[in-house]
């Protein structure tokens, strides 16, 4: 009985292994699969010590096991140094997570001085110059003390040659300007602190958001004094070619478009989203409409024309929904209906904005929180079909409407920094 179950457990595996990696010659993209050159530098001086040292081992490891890794996928390198750097893992030297995760495992403590400037130069020399991929270089440096060498003019070489920096800096004895030194800008996304080496599987998550957000979100949006990492749909499906029309919102400076259904307003989603979306996101958009039918303000479809992700918008009951990928069954539908979602059937200009987590999709509506809901695990999308907005629902016909913004922000901070200066 035990081999009978044993089968049937192997062979749900397979099937669920093959459902999710492809349909119909489809690849799903999402964070797993993105490209990337990543190296990790760890701090093995004499402060770290053998037990904490066995603590980042398996921090990494964690973080790992978020990858697929081979020659398509992510490489992942890594450096230990004290007073020398040491070469424990080449890029590109492994084509599964199972060996690598094994030869992590594997790698002994050094002990001895901190030279982190050393250690960084050396990766920049002996992984990142060596590789012949053309593609994100991410460099991640973890220490807890003051580096006995120079770091400053390194690390800005380094990302002078398009290696992205980040630093987490571990206990009381860190410097916060030298940590500041050798990551890109701005700190608080690039430098993280932790109190101690227990602590710092509680960074595990924004790390993995982080290192996402950097080889899935390529583009920056110009948004008040900083850029953000994200999509401007609008620019990715040629809005300002495609439609003519221009509209001045009232009281505000902002212009929009007035869409009419002689508009097809569709790309393919290799062209808008070539390696997916991250595990959380922000979603944003501005506009008013008459409409009192069901259709999407946008959405992503597989090659068959099912959605994977939609934001919909139901004229008969008043509500809105948010469709996006499931590991239990292929989609997932969650529906806002409280009666705030009612006010953006008045005809006016209204903002809406959905913080989507790997939890959670929460909704709000000109700046004000609505409903939070759970969402079941999700998969990478299909890049294959074509991304879309302004479509009634199960149809290719446009809807006429206005639309001022419609981004998706990749830091899911930025949820708390959007402001609605667009609404008169």
């Amino acid at each position: 009985m035990a081999q009978i179950i044993t089968f049937f457990q192997m062979l749900l595996i397979l099937l669920l292994h093959d459902y999710i990696s492809a349909e119909d010659g489809e690849t799903r993209a999402s964070c797993r699969t993105a490209p990337a050159d990543l190296v990790f530098i760890l701090d093995g001086s004499y402060s770290v010590g053998p037990e904490n040292f066995e603590i980042i081992k398996s921090w990494l490891v964690n973080i790992t096991r978020n990858f697929d890794i081979g020659p398509k996928f992510i490489q992942v390198g890594v450096v230990q140094y004290s007073d020398y750097p040491v070469l424990e893992i080449p890029l590109g030297t492994h084509e599964s997570t199972e060996n690598l995760i094994r030869e992590m495992e594997s790698i002994h403590y050094l002990g001895g001085n901190t030279r982190t400037g050393r250690a960084i130069q050396f990766a920049f020399d002996h992984l990142f110059a060596k590789s012949s991929r053309f593609l994100t270089k991410i460099a991640v440096v973890l220490t807890d003390g003051k580096s006995q060498d120079e770091v400053k003019d390194i690390a800005a070489e380094a990302r002078k040659n398009k290696i992205t920096l980040f630093a987490i800096g571990v206990g009381s004895e860190i410097e916060e300007d030298e940590l500041k030194a050798i990551a890109n800008k701005p700190s608080s996304t690039y430098v993280f602190y932790v109190e101690d080496y227990i602590a710092i599987s509680r960074i595990k998550e924004v790390i993995k958001q982080k290192l996402c957000e950097e080889s899935v979100c390529p583009t920056r949006i110009p948004v008040a004094a900083r850029d953000e990492k994200g999509f401007d749909i609008l620019v990715g499906l040629g809005v300002k070619k495609k439609v003519k029309k221009r509209i001045q919102i009232p009281t505000t400076n902002a212009k929009a478009y007035e869409v009419t259904s002689r508009v097809d307003l569709s790309e393919l989603t290799r062209n808008v989203f070539p390696e997916g979306l991250p595990p959380s996101y922000v979603f944003v958009s501005t506009q008013r409409f008459k409409v009192k039918k069901t259709w999407d303000l946008w959405r992503i479809l597989s090659l068959d024309k099912r959605p994977q992700i939609a934001v919909t918008i139901n004229g008969e009951e008043k509500t809105l929904s948010f469709t996006t990928t499931s590991l239990i069954n292929g989609t997932q539908v969650i529906t806002f209906a409280a009666p705030r979602v009612k006010t953006l059937f008045d005809e006016g200009w209204h903002q809406i904005r959905l913080l989507v987590t790997e939890d959670f999709v929460t909704l709000y509506i000109d700046d004000q929180e609505i409903e939070t809901k759970p969402l079941h695990p999700v998969l990478g999308i299909y890049i294959s079909g074509l991304t879309q907005i302004g479509k009634y629902s199960g149809k290719e016909e446009t809807v006429q409407f206005d639309i001022q913004k419609l981004r998706i922000y990749c830091d899911p901070e930025q949820n708390n920094r959007e402001t609605v200066c667009e609404i008169p």
